[in-house]
C-alpha cells in the first residue's frame, strides 16, 4: 500500500446511502484541488456508490480498501 497524504478524514460509520455521498461531497466542496479525503464506511452499498458518484463529479478515486470485516476506506483526491 502506498503512502498517500490524507488531508481530511470523514467517519461515516452508521450512515447509509445517499447520506454517505452527500456528506462526502459537502466535505470535498470545502477542500482545495489536489487535497485528499479519506472516507470510512461500514455500509457495503456505499462502498460502491460513493466512489461511483465521486467519479461522476469529476473527482479521482485513488483507493478502495477493506480495513476490517465490515469496514472500508475510500481515498479520494479533489480534482475540481
Amino acid at each position: 500500500m502506498s503512502e498517500i497524504k490524507v488531508d481530511r478524514e470523514l467517519d461515516l460509520k452508521g450512515e447509509v446511502c445517499p447520506f454517505t455521498f452527500v456528506k462526502s461531497k459537502l466535505i470535498m466542496e470545502q477542500m482545495e484541488p489536489g487535497q485528499v479525503l479519506r472516507v470510512i464506511l461500514d455500509y457495503k452499498p456505499s462502498v460502491e456508490n460513493v466512489p461511483k458518484s465521486m467519479r461522476e463529479e469529476g473527482q479521482e478515486v485513488l483507493e478502495i480498501n477493506q480495513i476490517d470485516d465490515n469496514l472500508w476506506e475510500v481515498i479520494i483526491r479533489k480534482v475540481k
